[in-house]
């Protein structure tokens, strides 16, 4: 069977039209006309019943078009594989990183863009970014519990937070020496009601909590970060930003027993096919961004 011949019967049918079909592929009707008949000549059937105004398939086109459009998306597919592994990783991909991650981002892509010179990376900031996937980015970073999705999943781990203060206020105020001393501390939070807001940690006796004085709220996790570096109280950071803050001397570990998780996934779309270059910045996520965030490894 001539596969040109199918293909140009895929696109009369998908068209409903000789002269659409024949515009999208750039060539005469004559000629897809041509094409579609000798293909009914080969097969022996009628595909098409043609009119003055348009065509419509015939029960026997039906069925040979159903699994001819599939085997020729397939081969395309096949095709743009082929092309994507004979050729170095090219093009944009856009990604969508959580806010709390900002300050990471730079250092995150650094080594990658220099290894894949022609991929170029277009990053969104928002918690949402699951929303996004497939329509106006190709991957997503996501932190915490996901909701149903036909989306394809990799968890990284778990994305951890410890406390920090800086030396400066550890030296006015002391360092807590039992989770229920942060009773008696400044403290900055994310979220608080009447001024008085919540830490909730795992420690070595499981799951505790503590109400606290809510000195500053704040919903984005640098300014919170720049509160406890000022020396404004205790706050409860990513380890990839508290742990820096630690190694530069502008902030010291709180309690280091204690801690939250939550899990980190990418998340891509479903579809058959996934870019190399989207492949290739997905995986480099998962290795670099996953140890980062568990507080195994530093970003580089």
């Amino acid at each position: 069977m001539d596969l040109n011949r199918a293909a140009a019967f895929v696109r009369v049918a998908e068209a409903g039209s000789f002269t659409r079909a024949a515009t999208g592929m750039g060539v005469p009707p004559s000629s897809v006309s041509r094409s579609v008949s000798k293909l009914e000549h080969d097969l022996g059937v009628t595909l098409l019943e043609r009119t003055t105004r348009k065509v419509a398939l015939t029960d026997a086109g039906r069925a040979f078009f159903e699994r001819a459009r599939e085997a020729l998306a397939g081969l395309e597919e096949a095709n743009s594989l082929a092309l994507d592994a004979a050729m170095e990783a090219h093009g944009v991909v856009r990604i969508a990183i959580p806010i709390e991650l900002g300050t990471t981002a730079g250092s995150l892509f650094a080594g990658f863009v220099t290894e894949h010179p022609r991929i170029r990376i277009e990053l969104t900031f928002t918690n949402r970014g699951g929303e996004l996937v497939g329509d106006l980015v190709d991957l997503a970073v996501v932190i915490g519990k996901l909701p149903d999705s036909s989306l394809i999943t990799k968890r990284l781990g778990e994305a951890t937070n410890r406390l920090y203060a800086a030396p400066a206020y550890v030296a006015r105020r002391g360092q807590p020496r039992a989770f229920a001393d942060l009773a008696k501390h400044e403290a900055i939070v994310t979220r608080a009601v009447g001024g008085s807001g919540r830490f909730e940690l795992t420690g070595p006796r499981g799951v505790e909590h503590v109400d606290v004085d809510a000195r500053i709220v704040a919903d984005h996790v640098q300014f919170v970060a720049d509160c406890a570096i000022a020396g404004l109280g205790i706050a409860l950071l990513p380890v990839w930003i508290g742990d820096r803050a630690v190694h530069d001397g502008m902030l010291v570990s709180i309690l280091p027993k204690f801690s939250t998780q939550m899990p980190l996934h990418v998340l891509t779309h479903a579809g058959r096919h996934l870019p190399r270059r989207v492949a290739l910045v997905r995986d480099h996520i998962a290795t670099t961004l996953g140890r980062a965030c568990t507080g195994h490894g530093k970003l580089s």
